[in-house]
């Protein structure tokens, strides 16, 4: 009794607690705290074992002797497995907090591990010291002159289970990673978007905007009667060049930021229906967003003021060069699952699409018509105050990866991607097409605004959008005018 008592007492118990404890003080390294933790556990548990094996008396029966040494490792793969099963190997799954309390040892490197990036740090940290520990600990005990015989069904057993647990838990995850990516994150605006605003910032004195080579006709002296400005991510740039040409910058002052605002397209829409902006700028409102306008009993005036390619893409690597209208319908609705069958390499398909309510989705939603879209990838993300969350995954240039987008957003404000626009029905997305309504999927870029809203400069600048001057940085932002005679 006293020896198994050690063991899983103190050598699995209060030496792993002790050693998380320094998980604390890696946690301020810029190091990556997932190896960090199972290094050092696994230096850790070699020591132990060695220790543990050296210098007293061992139990004379098998099961006694090593029964306390295997268990550790064998209750850490088993449930692992058994939670991996129940949570479908997401690690934001609640469940995951009993693994936490049942793994007391290793308490502090689960909890500091939840904040930073949790997931296999659970697994690999308690099997990488019991693991070393349990190697360890054989090899010194058979050193020994008093070893006992193992029996050939017990090692099996052993083998067994732990072989069958780890590839169950394995199969999860392999399985998960078909349909949910690791996060690439969103770094920028305050985590809403997926790409630097900061070259389109009117507090930026070197911004890319465009400027008039005179004042604007137009001008808004008093921050008072400034409208409150906010919209999609692609339309930034758009209603920051408006602001900046239109707005007095030293009557603003300090009130750009609350101006200016960004906190793209779902967002900034529910702040429009809520009177915290005055103009939302994006593609039109997906008819879920019309029904919560509906519900609010907001009445939305829609002012067109530019047009733009809904473009779709792949990797330059793709011999693909054009697709058919019914073959993105089914492609989309996971009818049409390998590029050979558009022409295409024998590779899968990795269709991306973006959240629900997003100007690009609400486009490919009115593509499909009645046509069902077919569940989309996900991906984890962190959350506040630790675990992680599920959203739709952002697209990654995989050489089988199809995405699509506004062609201002791809090739203007996120060209760090090197992507390869496909054209539709044979038709490509440049600016004469889309002018001429002979490219397919051409978007209207709106002003979005609430007709009962009272700002009186509202509707001046509406017009001065759709005139000469707001014309001219719509098409130097790169869109296409919405009005010729503009």
């Amino acid at each position: 009794m006293g020896h198994i008592l050690l063991i899983l007492l103190f050598y699995c118990g209060v030496i792993p607690f002790i050693v998380s404890l320094t998980a604390l003080s890696w946690a301020t390294f810029e190091i990556n705290f997932t190896i960090a933790a199972a290094a050092t556990l696994f230096i850790c548990g070699i020591f132990a074992g060695i220790f543990a094996a050296k210098g007293r008396q061992l139990p004379d029966t098998p099961a006694m002797r090593y029964g306390p040494v295997i268990f550790p490792l064998t209750y850490t793969a088993v449930l692992w497995s058994v939670l991996m099963l129940t949570s479908g190997g997401f690690y934001g799954s609640p469940v995951w907090g009993w693994y936490v309390l049942l793994q007391l040892p290793f308490l502090p490197i689960n909890f500091i591990g939840s904040f930073i990036k949790p997931g296999i740090v659970y697994l690999l940290a308690p099997l990488s010291y019991n693991l070393s520990f349990l190697i360890c600990f054989f090899l010194t005990e058979r050193n020994r002159t008093s070893k006992v015989a193992i029996p050939r069904y017990a090692s099996l057993g052993f083998l067994v289970i732990l072989i069958l647990a780890l590839g169950v838990g394995g199969a999860v995850q392999w399985q998960r990673s078909q349909t949910v990516l690791p996060s690439y994150g969103f770094k920028y605006g305050g985590g809403y978007s997926s790409t630097d605003l900061w070259p389109y910032d009117i507090t930026n004195p070197d911004n890319q905007l465009p400027r008039l080579a005179g004042p604007a006709t137009f001008q808004i002296d008093n921050p008072k009667d400034m409208p409150v400005l906010d919209g999609a991510e692609a339309a930034f740039p758009v209603y920051s060049a408006f602001a900046q040409a239109a707005y007095d910058r030293v009557g603003m002052g300090e009130s750009n930021e609350k101006l200016i605002t960004f906190t793209n397209t779902i967002y900034a829409y529910e702040r429009l229906l809520n009177r915290e902006v005055d103009i939302y700028f994006g593609a039109e409102p997906s008819a879920e967003q019309l029904k919560m306008a509906e519900e609010h009993g907001r009445e939305l005036i829609m002012t067109p003021i530019g047009k733009e390619a809904f473009v779709f893409f792949v990797n330059p690597n793709n011999p693909i060069e054009s697709l058919q209208v019914s073959e993105i319908k089914e492609i989309y609705s996971g009818k049409i699952q390998n590029w050979k069958h558009v022409g295409g390499a024998d590779d899968k398909i990795v269709a991306f699409q973006r959240p629900k309510n997003s100007g690009s989705q609400t486009l490919l939603e009115k593509i499909m018509g009645d046509t069902p879209i077919m569940t989309p990838l996900k991906e984890e993300v962190p959350r506040g105050m630790g675990g992680i969350l599920e959203q739709v995954a952002d697209y990654r240039n995989y050489e089988n990866a199809l995405g699509f987008s506004f062609r201002f957003f791809a090739t203007g404000m996120n060209q760090k991607i090197n992507i390869k626009f496909l054209a539709i029905d044979g038709v490509e997305p440049d600016a004469d097409n889309i002018s001429s309504g002979a490219y397919p999927f051409t978007a209207t870029l709106y002003a979005i605004t609430l007709r009962d809203n009272s700002k009186t400069t509202i509707a001046p600048f509406l017009e001065w959008m759709q005139g000469p001057q707001g014309q001219q940085l719509v098409e130097e932002i790169g869109y296409v005018r919405w009005s010729s005679d503009g």
